[in-house]
């Protein structure tokens, strides 16, 4: 007899968790029925897919296969049950849309709020986590579509769009001697505490980028999870940071924060728009990769002669 969608559930739910106590509680099993499952699903493959080590379990070798190609058959039924509710058309249908800090708080929810008038009975869900945790979430088929800052595609994902340009700004308090200036010289940024994104995120991939090409020498005062509590830190005299002008539009409006740029770079990226390349693009899916640009940039403003524009490196369509 062949291997159930449940065995291969029980699977990939004990992978995740490291445990199996864990993984019954997630799928409102007994712990004796999941392991039936797996016990299964081993004899099956005349193979052990886990180390049991301790209260904790590790994948084998067999079952870090096993683990691609479970995953890639689920992806594959999601895509089937979806493409399935859509033949009705955008009438209905859901879409989990993963987005990273910058794109999910300052610039999708006024295109999703376009989307949402014009495709009532679609169901949306956005998630938000920097640009590593929402790739990893692609890969693992938990989003539809993910968007982030320009970065190198990762094996199984695929970038559809690289709209919506984005641009970090050097930003300090009012009472700061850099208020009111157009920009500044990289090489006195050494004299600044400097305010960080954590790991993970693509504005500190940029913000390294460009220290490294404008080899400016710099210190990292604090690092901080959220581009909110970078604004207040700075606000609060704790430090400078680099962020998007998107984040600081209206604090810079009314003057709470000032921006400056960096003299001889634009710190310039687009969000790119990605997916699970194993998965179908579902109508609704394909239905907001057009919202938002469909692979159209906007068009950039020349810079300035000897001006460096500095983003990301990335593949794009």
């Amino acid at each position: 007899m062949g291997s159930s969608l449940r065995q291969f559930e029980a699977f990939l739910a004990v992978a995740r968790a490291k445990s199996f106590r864990r993984a019954a509680e997630a799928l409102h099993l007994s712990q004796p029925g999941l392991s039936q499952h797996v016990g299964e699903l081993e004899r099956e493959l005349g193979a052990r897919v886990f180390d049991r080590l301790g209260r904790t379990v590790e994948l084998t070798e067999a079952g870090r296969i096993l683990e691609g190609h479970a995953q890639r058959l689920f992806a594959t039924l999601d895509s089937a049950r979806e493409a399935i509710r859509e033949l009705g058309g955008l009438r209905r249908g859901s879409l989990v849309v993963g987005a990273s800090t910058t794109p999910g708080i300052y610039v999708l929810p006024g295109v999703l709020a376009v989307f949402r008038t014009r495709y009532p009975g679609i169901e949306l869900k956005l998630q938000i986590a920097n640009s590593a945790l929402i790739e990893q979430r692609v890969r693992a088929n938990e989003v539809d579509l993910g968007i982030v800052g320009g970065h190198a595609l990762r094996q199984g994902e695929e970038c559809l769009a690289a709209g919506l340009l984005d641009e970090l700004v050097l930003i300090v308090p009012p009472e700061h001697r850099w208020a009111g200036r157009r920009e500044v010289s990289p090489g006195l940024l050494v004299q600044e505490r400097m305010l960080m994104r954590e790991e993970g995120s693509a504005t500190r991939q940029l913000t390294e980028r460009i220290f490294l090409q404008a080899r400016a020498r710099f210190i990292v005062a604090m690092e901080l999870g959220h581009t909110e509590a970078i604004k207040e830190a700075v606000a609060a005299g704790l430090g400078v940071a680099f962020v998007s002008v998107h984040a600081v539009r209206g604090e810079i409006k009314a003057k709470h924060l000032f921006a400056v740029r960096l003299k001889g770079f634009r710190l310039r990226r687009h969000f790119h728009v990605i997916h699970n390349e194993a998965r179908l693009l579902t109508h609704s899916a394909r239905a907001l990769v057009e919202a938002l640009g469909g692979g159209r940039g906007e068009t950039e403003r020349p810079t300035a002669r000897g001006e460096r524009v500095a983003s990301p490196a990335g593949r794009t369509p």
